[in-house]
């Protein structure tokens, strides 16, 4: 019972969230599981539902919320470009008023709290790779903005709350992440590229596919988030979580291709208007302050993920 802590997940029934919700119930703790549904499923957290350790509450973080915890994970918000575009000033809501209340609610009951932003706070880097001292390279008034700006804001509450009431925070920025129970229609590379090649359907290529990206497998992920959230109070980020081993669009998806044994083509397409060219992370404050970097590699990761995603074909 002096180890067991009261912790509150929110976005937990998502693709990050159920994966540390599942970690932390293994850990010995008691979760307080909070999402709204929008992008999450309770399929996600299903095996979890009959553990007396773990409880679900279908809530908004657009709205206060009012409960005793120790820690709080702020993991809510749609983070797909086809999920969080659907509705853009939902998005930003989410961002900045659910970290607004979150943070009250640390506030209110000191506990430590843990920010789960994002590489896209970089933008279209001018530095490459990304380090947590660039102050990024963001359109704010473009239409990926509700996401990208919604973080940033985010970042600056959790800053300010630190700085001006003591708040024990920690943020992750969190670089490109996959494995299963990704949403098959996200919208994101990994799970498109699966999802059409299963189907032996073209692969969506966007502009000539030279566009970089680096895949970092849940499990590494949430093992950052679990460091990250037991480290000193002075220690309270940004730290970069992701995998800093980089590749083109157009290589994943010839590997991809080749490992679901798939006869699909490569099909290509206008680029999205403000997609980053280049997205790598420099974790070697992750390396220092964490002991933290990625173990699982992409060919072991990637048949994982193809397992998980046969079930929608």
């Amino acid at each position: 019972m002096k180890t067991r802590k009261r912790v509150l997940v929110t976005g937990g029934a998502g693709f990050l969230g159920s994966h540390l919700c599942e970690r932390l119930i293994a850990e010995g703790h008691d979760v307080l599981c909070v999402d709204n549904y929008f992008t999450g499923t309770r399929d996600n957290i299903l095996p979890l539902l009959a553990n007396p350790h773990f409880e679900m509450i279908r809530h908004d973080v657009t709205f206060p919320f009012y409960v005793e915890v120790d820690e709080i994970y702020n993991l809510a918000c749609p983070a797909s470009p086809v999920h969080y575009q659907f509705d853009p000033v939902q998005t930003t809501k989410t961002s900045v008023h659910g970290a607004i209340n979150m943070l009250g609610l640390a506030k209110r009951v000191k506990a430590k709290i843990f920010q789960a932003s994002t590489s896209e706070v970089y933008g279209d880097p001018t530095e490459h790779p990304q380090r947590e001292e660039y102050w990024g390279h963001v359109n704010p008034i473009g239409p990926r903005a509700c996401y990208d700006e919604g973080k940033r804001c985010a970042e600056t509450l959790f800053f300010d709350y630190h700085r001006q009431h003591n708040l024990r925070i920690r943020v992750a920025r969190i670089f490109n992440t996959y494995g299963p129970r990704m949403h098959p229609n996200d919208g994101r590379v990994v799970s498109n590229f699966i999802m059409q090649a299963l189907q032996n359907k073209p692969i969506s290529i966007f502009g000539e596919g030279n566009q970089t990206r680096a895949f970092c497998y849940v499990d590494d992920l949430i093992e950052g988030f679990v460091r990250l959230m037991a480290t000193p109070d002075t220690v309270t980020g940004p730290i970069n979580l992701g995998n800093p081993a980089e590749m083109t669009v157009r290589e994943l998806a010839d590997r991809i291709i080749r490992l679901t044994n798939s006869s699909s083509k490569l099909e290509f397409k206008p680029l999205p208007v403000n997609d980053p060219t280049q997205r790598c992370p420099d974790i070697s404050k992750a390396k220092k302050f964490l002991d933290w970097e990625p173990k699982v590699d992409l060919e072991t990761g990637l048949k994982r993920t193809i397992d998980y995603f046969r079930r929608f074909v």
